[in-house]
C-alpha cells in the first residue's frame, strides 16, 4: 500500500480576483481615499445584503442570464416556501429597495454611498470580472431633485479619481432628453422606436459611426424615415458646442438647459469635463443627465470605469412614492485591474513595494534581558500610530534583516543592552532613537506605507 498522499492542485477561479499583499495594500489605500472624499461631501454609508430576492431584482426589468441564483445543495420541503435568492448584480437596485423599506426612517434628500462586491456571470477579461467591487454614490429625494446634485455627484467622482493618482481622467456628460426630445418631435414615432435608436447610439464608441448610421436607417424603414434622420442624429451626437443646437420641442430644450447648467457648475474642472452627446447609457431607466469616463493615460483601454446618471423613479417598483435620484458608480475592481496590468507605475508597484502594513520591524534580541524592553517598545510605538511587526524568533541579526528586506519594511528597530537604535533600510544608516518621540526622518515614506 502506497503512503503517498494525494494532492489536489487548485487553480485560479476565473473572474474572481485575489491580490498579493502588496497589491492589497494599494487597494485598501484606494478605498480609504474614496471613503474620505465621499464623506467630505456629507454622504453616509450603507451596506445591503449580498443577496436579494429574485423578484426584487426582476422588478426593474427582465432578469438576464448573468445573475447568480443561490440554491442550497441539500434542499428540504421548507425551501420551496421561501423566496428565491440571487447575488446582486449592482448596488442600484438594492439601494432602491433599501430606500423603499426604510422610507419613514430616512432624511431626504438621502445621500448615500456603498462600497461592496457585486456578481455577474460574464466572460472574464481585462477589467471585466464575475466578482468585483463597486463604489456608488446616489442622491434620492421625494417628488423633486434639484439639478445641482447632477453637478455635485460628478464633481465628487472626479475628485475621487484624482485622489487615486491614476493619470489623466476625462468625464464625459450628456443629457438623454436632447436626443429623446429630437426623436419625439418626429411624426409617427413611439417609445419603442426611441429606446431602440438610443440603444444604437450607445454603441457609437465601440461599433463606429457607420454602424450607428445603418442601424438608425434600418429602424426607420417602417416609418419611412431615410438617411436624413440618421444624419441629423449623428450631427447631434458629434456636436461639441451645445449652444449651437436648435431645440425642436420643450423636452429637447429642457435637456440642453440642464446639460448647460451642469457643465457651468463644473467649470472648475476645465477640460477634464466635456459634453458628449454620444453618451446615452444602455439602461432605459436613465431619464436626463448621464456620465461616462475615459482613462486618457491608458489609451488601450476604451471602456468606462465610472458611469451613471439621473433617473426619475427607480424605487417606484417597491413603494408608492415618487423618488427621483441621480448617481454614479465607480467600477473599482475594473479600474484597479486595468491600472495594475497596464500602468503599474501609476500605483507605485515595483520591487520596493511593501509586502505588509508594518512601518517598523522590531528585532528580537538574542539577549534574554533585552526582550521585555523590545516588546514594551513595540507597544509604545503602536500607541503612537506606528505599525510594528515583531520578528518571530531570536535569530541572528543578519537573518532578521534579510526578512525585513524581503518584506520591504522601511525601518528596523534594534534594542541592545537597554539602548535603542533604528536602521533605515533604504538609506542603510543606523541612529539612536527614543520610542516616545521617534518619527521616521522622511514622514512621507510612513504615510505612503499607511
Amino acid at each position: 500500500m502506497s503512503n503517498e498522499r494525494k494532492i489536489y492542485k487548485p487553480g485560479p477561479v476565473r473572474g474572481f480576483p485575489e491580490w498579493l499583499p502588496e497589491e492589497r495594500l494599494i487597494e485598501q489605500k484606494w478605498f480609504d481615499n474614496i471613503r474620505r472624499v465621499f464623506e467630505s461631501y456629507g454622504f453616509c454609508n450603507i451596506e445591503t445584503p449580498s443577496v436579494e430576492e429574485l423578484d426584487v431584482l426582476a422588478a426593474k426589468g427582465e432578469v438576464d442570464k448573468e445573475i447568480y441564483v443561490i440554491e442550497r445543495l441539500h434542499k428540504d420541503e421548507n425551501d420551496k416556501k421561501e423566496a428565491r435568492l440571487a447575488l446582486h448584480f449592482d448596488q442600484t437596485v438594492p439601494m432602491a429597495r433599501y430606500v423603499a423599506m426604510n422610507f419613514n426612517n430616512l432624511v431626504f434628500p438621502f445621500k448615500r454611498y456603498q462600497m461592496q462586491r457585486v456578481w455577474r456571470g460574464e466572460r472574464p477579461q481585462m477589467g471585466r470580472m464575475r466578482e468585483f467591487y463597486q463604489c456608488d454614490i446616489d442622491v434620492i429625494n421625494v417628488d423633486n431633485l434639484p439639478i445641482s446634485f447632477d453637478a455635485e455627484v460628478a464633481s465628487m467622482m472626479y475628485e475621487v479619481l484624482e485622489s487615486l493618482n491614476i493619470g489623466r481622467v476625462r468625464l464625459r456628460i450628456s443629457n438623454r432628453k436632447i436626443l429623446m426630445g429630437y426623436l419625439s418631435s418626429l411624426s409617427n414615432v413611439d417609445n419603442d422606436y426611441i429606446v431602440k435608436v438610443l440603444a444604437s447610439v450607445d454603441k457609437y464608441e465601440k461599433q463606429g459611426e457607420e454602424f450607428v448610421r445603418n442601424s438608425i436607417i434600418e429602424l426607420g424603414l417602417r416609418l419611412e424615415y431615410g438617411k436624413e434622420i440618421a444624419t441629423e442624429i449623428l450631427n447631434l451626437v458629434n456636436t461639441k458646442d451645445i449652444s449651437l443646437i436648435e431645440s425642436k420641442n420643450d423636452l429637447m430644450k429642457e435637456g440642453i438647459d440642464e446639460l448647460s447648467f451642469v457643465l457651468k457648475n463644473l467649470e472648475h474642472l476645465k477640460d477634464n469635463v466635456i459634453a458628449d452627446l454620444s453618451i446615452v447609457r444602455g439602461l432605459d431607466y436613465y431619464t436626463g443627465t448621464v456620465y461616462e469616463t475615459q482613462l486618457l493615460d491608458v489609451p488601450e483601454f476604451t471602456g468606462s470605469v465610472c458611469s451613471g446618471g439621473r433617473y426619475d423613479d427607480l424605487a417606484g417598483s417597491y413603494i408608492n412614492k415618487h423618488l427621483p435620484g441621480v448617481g454614479i458608480s465607480l467600477g473599482f475592481s475594473r479600474l484597479f485591474d486595468v491600472i495594475k496590468q497596464k500602468r503599474p507605475d501609476l500605483m507605485g508597484l515595483d520591487d520596493k513595494s511593501p509586502k505588509g502594513p508594518a512601518h517598523v520591524m522590531m528585532m528580537v534580541p538574542e539577549n534574554e534581558t533585552d526582550r521585555p524592553l523590545a516588546h514594551d517598545t513595540a507597544r509604545q510605538l503602536r500607541k503612537r500610530g506606528i505599525n510594528v511587526e515583531m520578528y518571530h524568533a531570536p535569530k541572528k541579526f543578519g537573518d532578521q534583516l534579510k526578512y525585513a528586506s524581503k518584506k520591504n519594511i522601511p525601518y528596523v528597530w534594534v534594542v541592545r543592552d537597554g539602548k535603542h537604535e533604528v536602521k533605515d533600510m533604504n538609506a542603510q544608516t543606523q541612529t539612536q532613537a527614543d520610542p516616545q518621540t521617534w518619527t521616521p526622518p522622511d514622514r512621507k515614506v510612513l504615510d505612503e506605507v499607511a
